[in-house]
């Protein structure tokens, strides 16, 4: 595609005001890229839990309104900017959760939270083009549909950062994942990929079934008496050297309980609430390490790129929709996927 074949107006969904109510799908003019920035032809955007959380509030944070939500974008470069060097038009790409987080910490201090993500104090990347700056975006995987791989920047990164980059996942650990959304399945993928044994808690029957099938080896039901005690007894009393704590609020408690003498905790999810209450006994006396994990940075999501490309791993996606089927996604999200949401032109 050449500059003169970039159509004048794009459909992209904004809203004025907090609610599903106020989204609306709006025709608007194809951005320009400026110096820096490059143009992305969006190919799929993947809906993550926290879009529910910014459409009905923000999450108690003020948003740019008119506000785009969606962080997750996987698309084509068809036009680029002055000085803009670091991808051709043509090339793959997805973009990064946290703009300019590259490596290392993220910018902040005790007070200020580093939240500084797409489709949140950012805009988002519902619509058909996205103008970003190309520091913001990384290769997709060679080995993935660009649908496949708009789920790789939120839930795929997530799940590699607590394991991997932070976890420091080795073959022959055991790996708990709580439930079978995005990033517990990513979870489940990553550890077998690395030669972990992986254990799901889920409460239906038919989702631990089809865990099953992407090769995980213990399942319990969390519905059938204590499931913490069901993981010991799978693990011969030892727990899990990993837990992903996708849940949040109570469930923290559980996974420290759950958790493996000297093991380590990425707490990711807040379904269940902010607030926690840890049981300080076995936290300090198993010398477990509890690990904040919010999303990761550039250089983590290339590493998973490359990981992605030696291991083929797929992701699994529950759902596909068109752009103007939006709010049927975003039910479908709010019911619970068995993998990721995506929505994709047309």
């Amino acid at each position: 595609m050449n500059a003169d074949t970039i159509p004048a107006t794009m459909r992209r969904w904004e809203m004025d005001g907090f609610g599903r109510a106020a989204l609306k799908l709006r025709q608007v003019a194809v951005p320009r890229p400026g110096p820096g920035e490059v143009l992305v032809k969006a190919a799929a955007v993947a809906l993550n839990y926290r879009d529910l959380l910014n459409i009905a509030d923000g999450m108690g944070a003020p948003l740019p309104f008119p506000f785009t939500p969606a962080s997750d974008l996987a698309g084509t470069v068809v036009a680029t900017g002055a000085n803009a060097a670091r991808f051709a038009t043509g090339a793959r790409v997805i973009s990064t959760f946290f703009p300019g987080w590259i490596d290392g910490l993220p910018a902040g201090d005790s007070a200020l939270l580093p939240y500084q993500a797409l489709g949140g104090a950012y805009p988002g990347v519902l619509a058909d083009y996205v103008a970003l700056p190309e520091a913001w975006l990384v290769a997709a995987p060679a080995t993935l549909p660009l649908e496949d791989a708009s789920t790789l920047p939120c839930a795929g990164l997530t799940a590699w950062f607590g394991l991997v980059e932070r976890g420091g996942l080795r073959a022959g650990d055991t790996v708990l994942v709580e439930g079978t959304g995005g990033v517990a399945l990513f979870g489940a993928q990553i550890a077998k990929a690395m030669g972990a044994q992986v254990i799901v808690v889920s409460g239906s029957a038919a989702k631990r079934e089809r865990a099953r099938a992407l090769g995980a080896d213990i399942f319990i039901d969390r519905r059938q008496g204590d499931w913490v005690d069901a993981v010991r007894a799978a693990t011969g009393g030892r727990g899990a050297d990993h837990v992903l704590a996708l849940a949040g609020g109570a469930a923290l408690g559980r996974a420290v309980e759950v958790a493996a003498i000297g093991g380590r905790i990425a707490q990711i999810g807040v379904i269940e609430g902010f607030d926690a209450a840890l049981p300080l006994g076995p936290l300090m006396l198993k010398q477990l390490t509890l690990n904040g994990i919010g999303v990761g940075h550039r250089r983590a999501l290339e590493d998973l790129v490359r990981a992605v490309d030696a291991t083929g791993l797929r992701p699994v996606i529950d759902g596909r929709y068109r752009l103007a089927e939006l709010p049927a996604a975003l039910d479908h999200l709010e019911r619970g996927a068995f993998g990721k949401i995506v929505v994709t032109p047309g």
